[in-house]
């Protein structure tokens, strides 16, 4: 392949991947062209992409995009797996389908430049979202002014319960 050959596969793996800095890397060179198909499609649906790359163009597009990382997981068959919502979602979808589709397999990733291993993945995998830590953090803000509001309405409602049966009674 020649240089200009390389240095345009370089860009459009650059331009791929964008400001993008959390991936999972899966070996999906086992598949047949159906599943690989079927596997890819369903990715698109839920807004997560996929690329296979050659490993010595992949780090070099890295490199020029500042992503760190990915060395380790570079190694043989690669495809390049990235979007989602979080890389807790992204490594939650890749883990499912690791399970569902026996030769796809993960091979690693990378999150904020932090190298991930295969196992890391699949601990991702096993944690909340961010959403989901969203909602605890906000359930837990909320707790106390709820349960202060409730102190402060159960009395007054009663009080107010009482006054209204008061002026009822002397209308009558």
């Amino acid at each position: 392949m020649s240089k200009f050959v390389k240095e345009m596969i370089i860009s459009e793996i650059e331009s791929r991947i964008g400001e993008t800095r959390d991936f999972v890397v899966v070996d999906s060179a086992k598949l047949d062209a159906i599943t690989d198909n079927n596997f890819r499609l369903k990715l698109h649906e839920k807004g997560i992409a996929a690329l296979t790359v050659k490993n010595s163009l992949a780090r070099r597009a890295f490199a020029n995009a500042g992503v760190e990382g990915m060395e380790e997981s570079l190694q043989g068959p690669s495809t390049l797996v990235w979007g989602g919502e979080d890389i807790v979602a992204l490594s939650k979808e890749m883990s499912k389908w690791a399970e569902e589709i026996e030769d796809l397999t993960i091979k690693g990733g990378s999150t904020e430049g932090t190298s991930l291993t295969s196992d890391d993945v699949e601990k991702l995998s096993k944690s909340p979202g961010r959403m989901e830590l969203i909602g605890e953090i906000v359930s837990r803000a909320l707790g106390p002014g709820a349960q202060l509001a409730g102190a402060l309405l159960g009395p007054a409602g009663t009080l107010a319960g009482q006054i209204k049966t008061i002026s009822e009674g002397e209308e009558s």
